[in-house]
C-alpha cells in the first residue's frame, strides 16, 4: 500500500480527502505547524486550519496553542479505536434505519415468484453461506470442482450438520472427498466440461441457488417461489436416479 492508497482508504473511514491528507502528513511530520503540513502536501495552507481542527473534533488530532499553533497526531491505537468506533455507530445508524424501512412498501398478500440473479464467484460464495447457515432441515450441495469448494462455505456445512441438518454433498472430484470425510456424499459425474453447471445448492425443498461457469461464474437463485419447489424436485428426481443406478 503506497500513500494514494492509505489516503483512499482513509478516506473510506469516513474523513474527507484534505483530513486524510493532512493527517498522513502529521504521520510523516509528528509535530508541526500549518506551513510545516503545506510543505509536505498538496492541501492549500488556507484548508490545513479547518482540515487539522475538524481532526481534533474526531479525536484524530492534538493541538497547542503556540504562536504558530502546533498540530500533533494521536497514537495509531487510538486513531484506529475513534476511526473504528465512529464507523461502528454510523454502520449502526444507517442499518437501524433500514430495519424499519424494510418492505415498507410491499403488499403482505402478495405472492412472490422472485428469481434473482448473482455474478462473480466471491459474490455466489457469499450467497451459499448464508443460504447454507439458514438451513433448517437439509441441504444438498454439488461440486465438481474444488476450487469453487470454498472454506467458508465447507466450514457452513460442518456447522449445519453438527446442529443436526441433514447434510448432503454430490461431487466427482476426490479433493472435494477428502474435505467432507465426515458428511454424506455422493459421487456423481458433472456431466461434460462444456455443459457442467458451477455450483448447485438445494436447502429446506425451498431454496435452490444454480450457477454456470463461463468467463466467469453466474448464478440464480430462488426462496420459497412454485420456481424454487419444482427444480427442488426435479434435483432431487435425479439424486435418486443416480442412487438406483
Amino acid at each position: 500500500m503506497n500513500e494514494d492508497d492509505a489516503i483512499s482508504a482513509l478516506t473510506d473511514l469516513g474523513l474527507s480527502n484534505y483530513e486524510a491528507k493532512v493527517f498522513v502528513a502529521l504521520q510523516k511530520l509528528g509535530t508541526g505547524t500549518a506551513r510545516d503540513i503545506h510543505t509536505v502536501t498538496d492541501v492549500p495552507r488556507s484548508q490545513v486550519y479547518g482540515a487539522a481542527e475538524t481532526l481534533q473534533e474526531r479525536g484524530l488530532v492534538e493541538l497547542q496553542q503556540s504562536k504558530p499553533i502546533q498540530y500533533r497526531p494521536v497514537s495509531l491505537d487510538a486513531a484506529k479505536s475513534h476511526l473504528r468506533d465512529r464507523f461502528e455507530r454510523t454502520q449502526q445508524r444507517a442499518f437501524d434505519y433500514l430495519e424499519t424501512a424494510q418492505n415498507e412498501f410491499v403488499d403482505g398478500d402478495e405472492e412472490r415468484e422472485d428469481v434473482w440473479s448473482v455474478d462473480g464467484r466471491d459474490a455466489i460464495s457469499s450467497r451459499l453461506e448464508q443460504l447454507i447457515e439458514e438451513a433448517e432441515s437439509r441441504i444438498v450441495f454439488a461440486v465438481h470442482d474444488a476450487s469453487l469448494f470454498t472454506r467458508g462455505i465447507a466450514d457452513a456445512l460442518g456447522e449445519r450438520a453438527d446442529a443436526g441438518v441433514s447434510v448432503l454433498v454430490v461431487t466427482d472430484d476426490p479433493s472435494v472427498h477428502n474435505r467432507v470425510e465426515d458428511l454424506s456424499i455422493i459421487d456423481m459425474p458433472g456431466g461434460p466440461e462444456e455443459h457442467r453447471a458451477g455450483r448447485v445448492a438445494v436447502v429446506d425443498d425451498d431454496t435452490v441457488l444454480i450457477s454456470v461457469l463461463g468467463d466467469d461464474e453466474n448464478a440464480i437463485w430462488s426462496s420459497q417461489t412454485g420456481f424454487a419447489a419444482i427444480l427442488s424436485q426435479f434435483i432431487d428426481a435425479r439424486l435418486e436416479n443416480a442412487a438406483r443406478d
